[in-house]
């Protein structure tokens, strides 16, 4: 059975990651790509489904007891008694890195396991696990159940040049350790006994099936080569204020989510972790969202990673080239544009929530914000010095037309909705940014249309302020008509659209905090209570949620940016206590269950953290986009 969400961490190597529980399995593997099949997938199933663990043998398989109500609180969370097994446990990554350490007490002894992923560049993706002992003597088990194509195909698995080889279709793997496994039941366990300053490798590596055995690796090597590697990576970041240990986890954990060879960056590492426990609001999150550009790039600009700020622009031009007519919401991490849903129907699913989705079906719907999203991203590019060549401004125009033509129709929205296309108020926001973003870089000198932009900007601004603000209400509400609330407009200040002073963003912000707060936490919007069945809701589906951790990130820099800062520090250390054991988010909190749902670890929590408190502590704020209207633009295109 896997584990609460929250009791996983992640390892990485910018191409793929793996989850590893807190009872020492990995228990999700997509190799060699984060949206390639997965060959563990319990996760998602049971250890049928595919899982690797290595702990001590008393130390059992139960839920460990440092979870509960209570789960993920600090890093003293890290610490528990695996349920009635006696073996103490405790984790933290290693320093600045994404290297884990698992630490186990046991009545005999101590032993440590090192978890890592070294970075690869053009080589095979390869983890490797440590076991190191540290006092007395602990026996250890490890068992290996490699299950091809998300946890269905067992491969057939042989000994080669010493190693354990499995094999199946196209995948490879190969397991090099001193421990000798023996094969059982479709599996290869062994149990072996580590004394202090013992020290024992496993190196597992996958290959294209076709292609020989892969070039041993020193394991000891990897994990100085990893260590510098994070130490020199975190050595970049110019933010030094007082929440510095949770932007930097953040940071860290962008730049696993981020896949190398193309900059995209997937925005979770996981398909089908639910959003309601038990329930059909079950998506595939490895790919990469073109509404996380502004922030993202925000963040990584922000905090000193012009580089990947680089990578994550060129990825994005790259991706939305072509007809605008044609621009998706989401792209594959090369800028794959086929992302076909269907359902792996052999996996029970994350405590029986099903169907669990491979693919994204959302990626065929109109969502008109993220032309917006886009032109803002390369907006705050060109301001922070992030230039492109000289025809990519062309690209920009290009979209801009499309948007002229299109603006005033109904999208799926922010948030996919699944149901009718409607007039959402956040989509209409983001089309004004859009315009807005247009008038200044053409005042700045670039090529264009600027009269008819700044027409239309103003024509926007006034339809919104008067079909999107319900008066009685005293709110922007979701869509054009609706009394219905949405946290999406939260980001009405944070784009430049009204001034924080405005009146109506003070009412919009006081009555979410009203009526989408619960427990502190920020709902997008309203749904159904689960108890009443009361059929689909606006998105279309059924069921109900948690709370959405970045509509809570939105809500701290609104209370800021509206002069409320007690308030905005208190939700932010809310929300930072809400972070598991090693500093990580997934998309959203239940308090129902006291507990992280959702896929994990979510960028889209993430990046809202570090801006948060890159706000609060008013660090770098010539790079953020609120401030677009009163710098001096240059053109995130280049020159024309």
């Amino acid at each position: 059975m896997a584990g609460l969400i929250e009791d996983y961490a992640i390892i990485g190597d910018m191409q793929s990651a793996a989850l590893v529980g807190r009872d020492g399995s990995i228990d999700w593997l997509c190799l060699p790509r984060f949206d390639s099949p997965a060959c563990f997938a319990a996760l998602l199933g049971t250890e049928r489904n595919g899982q690797w663990r290595i702990a001590p043998t008393d130390a059992g398989h139960g839920t460990d007891a440092g979870h509960g109500t209570d789960a993920g609180h600090g890093t003293d969370a890290g610490h528990g008694t695996d349920a009635g097994h006696g073996a103490e446990v405790a984790r933290r990554y290693q320093g600045d890195t994404l290297i884990l350490e698992t630490d186990w007490r046991t009545a005999t002894g101590r032993v440590k396991v090192i978890d890592f992923m070294p970075p690869r560049d053009s080589k095979p993706p390869v983890i490797v696990r440590v076991v190191e002992g540290v006092s007395g003597s602990v026996e250890m088990n490890c068992t290996l159940r490699i299950r091809f194509g998300y946890g269905r195909v067992v491969p057939w698995v042989r000994r080669r040049e010493g190693n354990i080889n499995a094999i199946a279709g196209p995948d490879s793997v190969w397991l090099d350790t001193p421990v000798a496994l023996t094969g059982r039941k479709f599996a290869h366990e062994a149990t072996f006994t580590v004394g202090a300053g013992e020290r024992v490798p496993f190196v597992f590596t996958w290959m294209p099936s076709h292609e020989a055995a892969p070039e041993a690796v020193d394991a000891y090597r990897a994990h100085l080569m990893t260590e510098q590697f994070w130490q020199d990576w975190v050595g970049r970041c110019t933010y030094h204020g007082r929440h510095r240990e949770a932007v930097i986890r953040s940071l860290i954990t962008l730049k696993a989510l981020t896949y190398q060879p193309t900059g995209g960056i997937v925005a979770a590492a996981t398909t089908s972790l639910p959003e309601d426990l038990g329930g059909v609001r079950n998506w595939d999150y490895r790919y990469c969202w073109l509404r996380d550009a502004t922030i993202t790039l925000e963040a990584l600009l922000r905090t000193g990673y012009t580089q990947e700020a680089l990578a994550w622009r060129a990825w994005l031009g790259r991706a939305v080239a072509g007809d605008p007519s044609d621009v998706q919401i989401m792209y594959g991490v090369a800028g794959e544009r086929r992302l076909p849903e269907w359902e792996a129907d052999w996996l029970p699913g994350y405590e029986s929530s099903v169907p669990v989705r491979i693919g994204n079906a959302a990626v065929n719907q109109r969502q008109l914000d993220v032309y917006g999203e886009v032109i803002d991203a390369l907006t705050l590019g060109g301001r922070s010095g992030v230039k492109s060549d000289r025809h990519s401004w062309s690209l920009q125009r290009a979209l801009l037309k499309f948007l002229e033509d299109h603006w005033d129709e109904p999208d799926e929205g922010i948030w996919e909705v699944r149901g009718p296309r409607r007039h959402f108020v956040h989509s209409k926001v983001m089309a004004w940014v859009a315009f807005d973003r247009a008038v200044q870089a053409a005042e700045a000198g670039m090529p264009g249309p600027v009269d008819r932009w700044r027409e239309l900007r103003d024509i926007i601004h006034e339809e919104v302020c008067e079909k999107g603000y319900n008066a009685q209400r005293g709110a922007f509400t979701q869509y054009y008509g609706s009394p219905e609330l949405d946290a999406a407009v939260l980001l009405i200040p944070e784009v430049g659209f009204l001034p924080p002073t405005d009146p109506r963003v003070v009412s919009t912000v006081e009555a979410i905090q009203r009526e989408l707060v619960t427990d502190g936490l920020v709902r997008r919007y309203q749904l159904p209570e689960p108890t009443v069945d009361a059929g689909p809701s606006v998105d279309g589906l059924s069921g109900s949620e948690g709370a959405f951790l970045a509509c809570s990130f939105w809500l701290a820099n609104a209370l800021h940016m509206i002069g409320r800062s007690k308030e905005a520090h208190e939700l932010f250390d809310r929300l930072l206590a809400l972070r598991n054991d090693v500093g990580l988010l997934s998309e959203e909190y239940d308090p129902r269950y006291a507990r992280q749902v959702g896929n994990t670890p979510q960028a889209f929590s993430h990046v809202p953290l570090i801006q948060a408190a890159l706000n609060l502590d008013e660090h770098a704020g010539a790079h953020c986009r609120r401030s677009a209207r009163n710098e001096p633009v240059v053109s995130g295109f280049g020159e024309p």
